[in-house]
């Protein structure tokens, strides 16, 4: 096991990490030299949904398995949430563009990034009071849910679209 402090990422020694480090390092590219790798899983959770409509399933099985494999990749290296753990991104991306015809996708990427950077509350708390991998990923899940909002009261107020608009309808706000 790496010592917390004296940890630096070395690509010879990852070979022997095990496969839920990879999972929650999103298959390394959390180790890459960026210095950014929220914004590098964040990225590629955009590629990926730019091809394939993401379910909502599939959000929270990745979410579940997220919270499984960072948990155990905290313990593995004696580190609390450190930044190369970054498969917390990829569900959380993908709910910030759930529902959204892709034109959405880009301004997404930085809206959500913009409130993962700033963890304005309720992603605060999360952050914050929640523990283990419960909390590495529920952080960016309500960071997702919290841009998902922002972007669909956007797309209703201005494209008369999306599940707000349908419910402002329903509510009898708007015509």
């Amino acid at each position: 096991m790496p010592a917390a402090k004296n940890f630096k990422f070395n690509w010879k020694d990852a070979k022997g990490y095990p496969y839920y480090v990879w999972l929650a390092s999103v298959f390394g590219l959390g180790f890459l030299p960026s210095g950014m790798p929220g914004t590098v899983s964040s990225a590629a959770a955009c590629v990926v949904r730019m091809f394939v409509d993401v379910p909502l399933w599939v959000i929270v099985l990745v979410s579940f398995i997220g919270v499984y494999v960072t948990d155990k990749s905290e313990k593995f290296f004696n580190m609390k949430d450190p930044s190369f753990l970054n498969i917390d991104e990829v569900p959380g991306m993908w709910l910030t563009i759930f529902l959204l015809p892709p034109s959405f996708i880009i301004p997404g990427f930085f809206l959500f990034r913009l409130i993962d950077i700033l963890k304005p509350w309720p992603v605060s708390y999360f952050d914050e009071k929640v523990p283990g991998g419960w909390g590495i990923m529920a952080d960016d899940i309500a960071g997702g849910i919290m841009a998902n909002i922002l972007l669909q009261s956007y797309n209703a107020y201005f494209h008369q679209a999306g599940w707000v608009y349908d419910l402002l309808i329903l509510a009898g706000v708007m015509k």
